[in-house]
């Protein structure tokens, strides 16, 4: 692979509400890491918290950027060689914790991710440990692999739970997590998948992939009781994290079945406890996902099981980061947005092939 230039081109979160392009110098390449020139980055709600200065741990100035995909340049890491195609796995553990000890180094006590609370992939080139990479098959879609982050996460929700054949499972939020989620569950053989989510276009894909849809958690609710002889889900995924999806959790869930909260709530939400009592249901937390959720993700992705490529997605160039995560906030025009630092200029959809 060609050698970079000494300097590249990031985006820098520099104070709440204002992110610009510049030029830094090339990240270092310690030993046992690689250097990555970034082929496209996801944008989420936690880089849209980070750049409104919502964010707890997040300090500026920040290259963000935590869901990554891109090809590497150079490599002083065992396993990763030039021109491999790759996604980042942007969690950074202690080791130290009882978590990691215990081998569930997903929920460290310090945990930490790259784009977050260090340099990620917003720039032309990032450099990350080997061990936070995972090489892809080079006819892979480097844009569907910028999704497999998130897909991790997804496929974290549905390890939490056991979903049988004759299953109802419901998901509050149709956003990307909310869809990857039901994607998974549907391809993990749930009896049946719907959703409740507001924006008309999202649930018209939902519907396209083989979802039930519906506007409303109340629309929803009436579906859930019609289908199981007033019983309700036997699975309930929140992917939303809005307060008013907290106070209707129990009430969607069958008794002594199962409520994962996927989203994470900004702040302390009411739940009907009481309920969760009566019903002997499970009520079960989940955060982001274990390097075995990543390496299933990729080999999803890998061998094109989920229809992935059906969902819509919106790419930026790096000089319109502005534009992009005000696509990102709005969210009306596509399922996803991607940030491609390699661009020029111009903005397209799914239909292009570049960085394949």
């Amino acid at each position: 692979m060609p050698a970079p230039a000494a300097t590249m081109r990031a985006a820098i979160w520099r104070e709440p509400g204002l992110i610009d392009l510049s030029e830094v110098e090339l990240p270092e390449v310690p030993e046992g890491w690689a250097l990555i020139r970034t082929a496209y980055v996801g944008l989420c709600g936690t880089d849209l918290a980070i750049f409104g200065g919502h964010h707890p741990r997040a300090a500026a100035p920040l290259i963000m950027g935590h869901e990554f995909s891109g090809i590497v340049i150079q490599s002083k890491s065992p396993g990763i060689q030039p021109a491999d195609k790759v996604m980042a796995e942007p969690l950074i553990t202690c080791g130290q914790c009882r978590a990691c000890a215990e081998g569930d180094s997903h929920v460290c006590r310090n945990l930490r991710l790259y784009g977050i609370d260090y340099a990620g992939g917003l720039a032309e080139y990032v450099a990350l440990p080997g061990d936070r990479l995972h090489v892809l098959p080079q006819d892979v879609d480097l844009r569907i692999a910028a999704l497999a982050e998130p897909l991790a996460v997804a496929v974290h929700a549905n390890a939490a739970v056991r979903i049988g054949a004759d299953d109802v499972v419901a998901v509050i939020g149709g956003g990307p997590i909310g869809l990857l989620t039901a994607m998974v569950a549907q391809h993990q053989g749930a009896g049946r998948v719907a959703i409740a989510e507001p924006n008309e276009t999202r649930r018209r894909l939902a519907q396209e992939l083989g979802l039930d849809a519906f506007a409303s958690v109340d629309v929803l609710d009436r579906h859930l009781k019609q289908w199981t002889d007033g019983e309700g889900a036997d699975i309930t995924f929140d992917c939303a994290g809005h307060p008013s999806a907290a106070a209707r959790l129990s009430g969607l869930t069958r008794g002594r079945g199962t409520i994962v909260l996927a989203a994470v709530y900004k702040h302390p939400a009411e739940l009907d406890l009481r309920q969760i009592n009566f019903q002997e249901q499970i009520l079960r937390g989940v955060r982001v996902y274990t390097r075995v959720d990543v390496q299933r993700a990729v080999g999803l992705i890998s061998a094109g099981i989920l229809p992935l490529d059906r969902l819509s997605l919106q790419v930026f160039g790096l000089e319109e980061i502005n534009d992009a995560f005000a696509a990102a906030k709005n969210g009306a025009e596509a399922i996803k947005v991607l940030v491609n630092p390699s661009r020029n200029s111009g903005k397209h959809g799914t239909g292009s092939q570049d960085e394949r």
